[in-house]
């Protein structure tokens, strides 16, 4: 990963743990696949934002990044670069240095959409998700080699995987380093291809895999499954799989983080008198305490009754916001008595002739 994580992300390396959750969440609504369908370039912004969060989101793993720009403790801590990138720079790779390693390299990442409901992410699952990957080869075990042979060792780099050759410069004979082109860096080379996957070692399978999705999630959020993506050619390794969730909404809430909000429609009377009421919670409902003469839009906050963070014990708050609803189609009795409210109130009110005729 090359890139500036903070760059990718949108925000300064000096920005807090909420401000990088918060452009998180606003750039992978923006570049999520089911709001870019068929565009590769989303779908390639969304896995490097996701990555990038992955990393800035650890508080352990930010601090190495911020120390040596990498997550990987063996990376060189004066810069991403080292000598070898000097060297390949200038005379295209080789310089006698650490060379890329020959023999079968591990299958490219895959990414896949798991959709799970509300109270799924609240509380965290476990789901089945079943999806086709290239797998090894069952004829020849992944090896690419028909049944009964075997690859043999490549003579044009006696099984390295790579050639050497030297070459003039300005500074000289230079030894230079590339891939082997007759085995593809394989270091061996197959002469009798297994007619099932044609020499791959690879073949389309349906496979099921166990998904732990742990609570709190949100929508958006990508899962990495180490090692179990697509297969590698020639028995190479497995992949990542990259699960981008996808939270169904619910009626009964509007999330933010870990904050729950609920609309509590209640009647002018329960508004002007007070009322015992309840509203729901993810794991039961609370109860409501409208106070007498309670405004529309009031504002009630349960503490601990929203989602948990991710990973952690805390739980957000629950706000109850306050409707209050206007009745309709009020029966001549109902009517009645309002009018006599709001003479003995001196509240000026429309003359019930005027109105039908201004509704003419």
């Amino acid at each position: 990963m090359s890139a500036n994580l903070y760059e990718v992300l949108e925000v300064e390396q000096t920005v807090s743990h909420d401000e990088i959750k918060s452009s998180y969440r606003r750039l992978a609504r923006r570049y999520h696949p089911d709001a870019n369908p068929g565009d590769h370039e989303a779908e390639a912004k969304f896995k490097e934002v996701s990555q990038a969060y992955e990393v800035l989101s650890d508080p352990d793993r930010r601090a190495q990044y911020d120390r040596f720009g990498s997550t990987d403790q063996n990376q060189n801590p004066f810069g991403q670069g080292n000598v070898q990138d000097i060297f390949d720079m200038f005379f295209g790779g080789g310089g006698g240095f650490q060379q890329r390693p020959s023999g079968p390299q591990s299958g490219q990442d895959a990414q896949v959409v798991l959709e799970i409901t509300f109270d799924d992410a609240g509380f965290g699952v476990t789901k089945d998700l079943t999806v086709t990957l290239p797998q090894h080869c069952d004829t020849c075990a992944g090896s690419g080699a028909a049944p009964g042979s075997s690859p043999v060792n490549c003579l044009e780099c006696a099984g390295a995987g790579h050639v050497r050759r030297v070459r003039n410069s300005i500074l000289g004979q230079v030894m230079t380093t590339g891939i082997c082109s007759r085995c593809q860096g394989f270091g061996t080379r197959i002469e009798t291809p297994c007619e099932s996957c044609r020499g791959s070692g690879l073949t389309n399978k349906e496979v099921t895999l166990s998904v732990q999705v742990p609570a709190g999630v949100e929508d958006g959020s990508t899962m990495r499954l180490a090692n179990k993506g697509p297969a590698g050619a020639r028995g190479g390794g497995n992949g990542q799989l990259y699960v981008h969730l996808r939270v169904s909404p619910d009626d009964r809430f509007e999330r933010d983080g870990e904050d729950l909000h609920h609309e509590l429609h209640i009647s002018f009377v329960e508004a002007a008198l007070g009322a015992h009421l309840s509203a729901p919670t993810l794991r039961s409902e609370v109860k409501v305490e409208i106070e007498p003469g309670t405004q529309n839009g009031a504002v009630l906050r349960f503490r601990g009754e929203g989602l948990p963070r991710l990973h952690s014990r805390h739980h957000g708050e629950l706000y109850v916001h306050v409707v209050v609803d206007t009745p309709t189609n009020l029966d001549a009795e109902s009517e009645e008595l309002l009018r006599q409210f709001a003479a003995k109130h001196e509240i000026t009110v429309t003359d019930p002739g005027k109105r039908r005729k201004g509704h003419r």
